[in-house]
């Protein structure tokens, strides 16, 4: 009887001495996270589009610009075009997913211009704060008052439209509400016992927004980042369903909408597939951000 009480499951072991370690913030934000369905999957269907944006053009037998008189307004599954050919004849699977691409690389790239303003500005005002914050904060309320698409419209017009400029010009207007967040973050951190102590240690202000405050905002940081890459997405099909974005031959999938649209009473399925692929992907992005926002909230915990 006494010897049966002394032998442990390994596991058992292993189980206590986790315990007794307990867990970081991140492990159990990666748990529930896990637990996400509509995220896990949303994370691989957008991997998979990330991967078909990649090398999908490469693996189809025509290319993006190829013109083909004798494939015009081709129905899909017709002369090998799987999803059909425009009024050009060019392959309209080839250019959906080019198009895909420049949307998701735009998308990216003008998030992370942004991010990189917003954090930067937002952390500054916060964690300075008096004079300066109110001067940094009024001036993006200045910004704010001023209509998004038409100041972006407006950037595009004066530099041109180059395709450098529309991650530049969207990432310059979408970092507004990242500051915001960002300094009401730093308002509530910079009241902590860490800053303390990372003052009582001899650290500048500097210092201490880039080691102490900017990773402990990452978090909310990410969260909305995935949220703000579908907002440039929709932004810049905007401006290529108005003419200002992408320009011919290259595409976009608001380029493609904006073809679809005129051309759908001809050939409808130039407007149904890139639509299609705009909605997944959109979607993917939102459940993505959303599975986050429910991984990372403390009040979840």
């Amino acid at each position: 009887m006494s010897g049966a009480l002394l032998v442990r499951n390994p596991r058992d072991g292993e189980a206590l001495e986790a315990a007794i370690k307990g867990r970081s913030l991140w492990d159990d934000a990666r748990r529930r996270l896990l637990r996400n369905r509509a995220a896990m999957a949303s994370l691989g269907l957008l991997a998979i589009l990330v991967l078909a944006a990649a090398i999908g053009p490469y693996l189809t037998p025509y290319s993006y610009d190829q013109i083909s008189k004798d494939d015009v307004w081709a129905p899909p599954l017709v002369h090998g075009h799987l999803l059909g050919a425009d009024s050009l004849g060019r392959d309209l699977l080839c250019r959906l997913l080019v198009g895909l691409r420049v949307s998701l690389a735009i998308g990216v790239v003008a998030s992370a211009v942004s991010l990189v303003i917003g954090v930067a500005w937002g952390a500054t005002a916060g964690f300075i704060g008096g004079v300066l914050d109110e001067a940094m904060m009024r001036f993006v309320d200045v910004l704010y008052a001023l209509p998004f698409m038409f100041f972006v419209i407006l950037l595009m017009v004066v530099f041109g439209r180059n395709f450098i400029l529309i991650f530049l010009a969207i990432g310059a207007v979408e970092w507004l509400t990242m500051a915001r967040i960002v300094r009401g973050q730093t308002l509530s951190l910079k009241q902590m016992e860490f800053i303390e102590a990372a003052r009582a240690a001899g650290l500048g202000d500097g210092a201490i927004i880039v080691r102490h405050i900017v990773p402990n905002l990452l978090g909310p940081v990410v969260v909305y980042l995935t949220l703000t890459i579908p907002g440039v997405i929709l932004a810049e099909s905007f401006l290529s369903f108005l003419g200002l974005g992408v320009q011919e031959p290259l595409t976009s999938l608001g380029v493609l909408i904006s073809n679809g649209a005129i051309s759908m009473d001809q050939a409808p399925w130039l407007l149904v597939f890139p639509s299609l692929t705009m909605i997944v992907a959109l979607m993917a992005f939102n459940f993505i951000g959303d599975g986050l926002r429910d991984a990372i909230d403390p009040k979840d915990r």
